[in-house]
């Protein structure tokens, strides 16, 4: 399907789609959620429990996820709390590795950095690449906002919203266009990134730091606590990673050699049909 998809692309004009700032804060990105992912993990299985409120402990029953390991008459197995429902998660959370070598650990060496338990080299890591995340943010920020990147290529139009369901029902069909400009979806799905989980990840990460709530305490009233904060921290990861497999699935499907050139290059082949009636309505 993408191969037909790249084909009829490659019958439109060439356009300079991406500027240099956005292909390079968007690889940037990338880079700083691979590794704020697999550093996360490591400081998550110090405690992998998350809590709501401000408290935590074996004295609290506020615990809404826990990852432990049990012992039984056939061994160690891996137990996932989730709401009050257990799972039986052996293997993956809470004990993994080998038989012979059982792992007691929330998630899995191979999904953590360092992969061996490390707090913190973990915690540096993880600091050094959400600070870096965060001075990304102010610099596209800043360059699209100068260059008019914000509004003229993400801010949904009024013409975008009436489009909506047409466009979620050729996305649903897997019917691509290849137009000069993001479609709808792309533009919402964008945003909700850009100025709600992004805003939402660093917030919650400041909060659980003593330091920053001493100079900041409100902080911590606004989330309703410092292990609501962590809750928040963890549940704003799952949907970017969430966000970042549809992301490459739409990739994939919608033609990933033209799609990736725009990315690298700048350089975008369009659809003849869609060229010719951009910003017309269905």
């Amino acid at each position: 399907m993408s191969i037909a998809h790249e084909s009829a692309a490659s019958q439109g004009p060439l356009i300079y789609r991406q500027a240099l700032i956005t292909r390079l804060t968007h690889w940037t990105w990338a880079v700083c959620l691979f590794f704020l992912l697999l550093s996360g993990l490591q400081i998550f299985n110090a405690h992998p429990t998350l809590y709501i409120g401000n408290q935590s402990g074996f004295g609290f029953d506020n615990a809404v996820l826990s990852m432990r390991a049990v012992d039984t008459p056939n061994g160690p197995e891996g137990r996932t709390n989730i709401l009050g429902h257990e799972f039986n998660t052996t293997g993956v959370f809470g004990v993994s590795g080998s038989a012979d070598n059982p792992s007691y650990r929330g998630i899995p060496a191979a999904l953590t950095i360092p992969s061996y338990r490390d707090l913190g080299t973990g915690r540096v890591v993880h600091f050094f690449f959400a600070w870096l995340l965060v001075a990304t943010l102010i610099v596209w920020l800043m360059a699209s906002l100068a260059n008019g990147h914000l509004r003229r290529d993400l801010a949904p139009t009024r013409n975008d919203l009436e489009n909506f369901p047409h466009d979620v029902k050729e996305h649903v069909r897997f019917r691509f266009h290849h137009g000069k400009s993001y479609n709808v979806l792309q533009k919402l799905a964008y945003c909700v990134v850009l100025f709600v989980l992004f805003p939402l990840i660093i917030a919650t990460g400041l909060t659980m730091s003593p330091g920053i709530d001493a100079g900041f305490p409100w902080l911590v009233e606004i989330f309703g606590g410092r292990q609501t904060a962590r809750t928040l921290h963890f549940l704003a990861m799952f949907l970017l990673v969430l966000f970042f497999f549809v992301h490459v699935m739409m990739v994939l499907l919608a033609g990933p050699i033209n799609e990736l050139r725009s990315m690298i290059t700048g350089w975008y082949r369009t659809s003849p049909d869609k060229v010719a009636n951009e910003g017309k309505k269905p």
